[in-house]
C-alpha cells in the first residue's frame, strides 16, 4: 500500500505523539519540536529533493521522515533516533506501508541525532539538513531573556533564516541575520559546529556544498 504523506500529517496517533514528546522536551528546557518543527523540515526537505529532480515518491518519503523524526522524544531524549526509528516501523507497518519504503524512512530517522548522524542516502541526507538548518526566533519557549541560556541566546538571535538552493552552482546555503548585540557569531559555532560539519556532509552526499552565510558574510 501507498501510504502518502497527508496519511502521516492526519494521523491521530503520531500527531499525539510529536504532541507529548514535545511537552517532555519543554519540561527539559529544549526549544520547539513541535509541529512548527516537524512541518519545516518536511517542507524544506522536500524542496531540496524536488529542486534536484528526485521522483516524486523519494520526496514524499523524506517528507513522511521529516515529520516523524522526533516522535522517539516521547520516549526519552537519550537515544531518541533509535526509539523513533521502533515506533516508527510499528506505525508505518501497521498502515500497510510497502517494506522498501519503510526501510527508507527508518533509515533516514535511525540517521539524523547529531551524535550517531549520517547521510546514508539522499533522503537521509535531506532530513539532515532540514532538520539541523531550522534555527529561529520562533523556537524559543522561554520568555524570561534575563534566563536565557546560549541556546536560547543564539536561537532568539536569529531574524532571518533561509535555506537557499542553487542547482546550477551546486550549493546549499543557510542564511541567516543575526542580532549581534544579542549573540555573538562565535556563540552560534559554539553551540552549532557539529551541526553545521553535518549538513557539509549531508550537502556532498548530493552532490552539493553546504555554505554558512551570517549577516552577509560567508564562513563556510
Amino acid at each position: 500500500m501507498e501510504v502518502t504523506f497527508d496519511m502521516i500529517r492526519s494521523s491521530p496517533e503520531i500527531r499525539t505523539y510529536i504532541t507529548q514528546a514535545d511537552v517532555s522536551l519543554t519540561a527539559l528546557g529544549f526549544t520547539e519540536h513541535a509541529f512548527a518543527h516537524v512541518g519545516k523540515c518536511a517542507h524544506v526537505a522536500a524542496q531540496i529533493l524536488t529542486e534536484l529532480g528526485y521522483t516524486p515518491r523519494e520526496v514524499e518519503l523524506a517528507q513522511i521522515a521529516a515529520y516523524m523524526h522526533d516522535i522517539g522524544n516521547v520516549v526519552n531524549r537519550h537515544d531518541h533516533a533509535i526509539s523513533g526509528v521502533t515506533m516508527a516501523f510499528r506505525i508505518l507497518d501497521n498502515m500497510g506501508m510497502d517494506p522498501s519504503d519503510v526501510a527508507a524512512v527508518i533509515t533516514a530517522i535511525g540517521h539524523h541525532d547529531d551524535s550517531t548522524a549520517f547521510p546514508v542516502n539522499a533522503i537521509a541526507a535531506a532530513l539532515i539538513l532540514a532538520d539541523k538548518t531550522d534555527v529561529r526566533r520562533s523556537r524559543v519557549r522561554n520568555k524570561d531573556m534575563s534566563t536565557f541560556d546560549i541556546h536560547d541566546r543564539v536561537n532568539y538571535s536569529v531574524e532571518r533564516s533561509e535555506v537557499l538552493l542553487d542547482v546550477e552552482a551546486k550549493t546549499i546555503t543557510l542564511s541567516l541575520s543575526i542580532n549581534t548585540e544579542m549573540c555573538a557569531v562565535m556563540d552560534y559555532f559554539e553551540i552549532f559546529l557539529q551541526r553545521m560539519l553535518l549538513c557539509r556532509r549531508a550537502a556532498e552526499q548530493l552532490g552539493l556544498s553546504f555554505r554558512l552565510e551570517i549577516n552577509g558574510q560567508l564562513l563556510l
